[in-house]
């Protein structure tokens, strides 16, 4: 029993470091950028280059509107595009301001709120790199009818430095990783549910 044990336990612990290197070699790696084109863009704030980004699909007509959500409520928009050195036009026609999100969480739920409200059905969703596959799994829990596009931004940061070489970089990618982990499950649990009370429901009209 005890080896037995000790080998499920070895296997969750190989499990474990192997998913991590590669989530780190993919938050670290640059890829091509998607040009699928959606109803609209959601930036995530709290990382380089996220905004730019994202104003450069909206400029490029990629979605028709963009919300940046998770916005500090002292932070106008003014400051914003002045940050950016974007144009006011640009911003008074097709840009909204999200100020209620305090995390990822938030960041689904508001930008589910904010789809609702337009119609949108499908969505760019602009994040770093090592914070999209967490994001996706909010985004995905909070709005499962959604069609989601990831555009991952790899930060300067992350592409100038060997990861494992430093210790910054290192205890982020770790952090994310485990709280990726907590967000997949729970995307998974809910899933499960749904499907679930969904057979339920045919057994039950079967048996009708």
């Amino acid at each position: 029993m005890m080896r037995l044990v000790k080998v499920v336990l070895s296997l969750v612990v190989a499990g474990f470091i192997g998913g991590f290197i590669a989530f780190a070699v993919s938050a670290t790696t640059p890829h091509e950028p998607n040009a699928q084109k959606a109803d609209a863009i959601v930036v995530v704030t709290g990382g380089e280059e996220r905004i730019s980004v994202a104003l450069g699909l909206l400029r490029r007509g990629d979605g028709r509107r963009l919300l940046i959500s998770g916005v500090n409520p002292r932070t106008s928009a003014a400051a914003i595009r002045d940050q950016t050195g974007e144009r006011r036009q640009l911003f008074e026609c097709c840009v909204d301001i999200g100020r209620e999100a305090n995390d990822t969480i938030g960041n689904a739920e508001e930008a589910r709120d904010w789809a609702a409200a337009h119609g949108y059905l499908s969505l760019i969703v602009v994040t770093s790199s090592y914070h999209m596959p967490r994001t996706l799994a909010e985004f995905a829990h909070a709005m499962p009818d959604r069609d989601l596009v990831p555009h991952p931004v790899v930060s300067r940061v992350m592409r100038d430095r060997s990861w494992w070489q430093h210790p910054a970089s290192l205890r982020l990618l770790a952090s994310e990783y485990v709280k990726f982990i907590a967000s997949a499950t729970r995307l998974g649990w809910a899933r499960a549910q749904v499907l679930f009370g969904t057979g339920q429901h045919q057994s039950a009209a079967t048996a009708r």
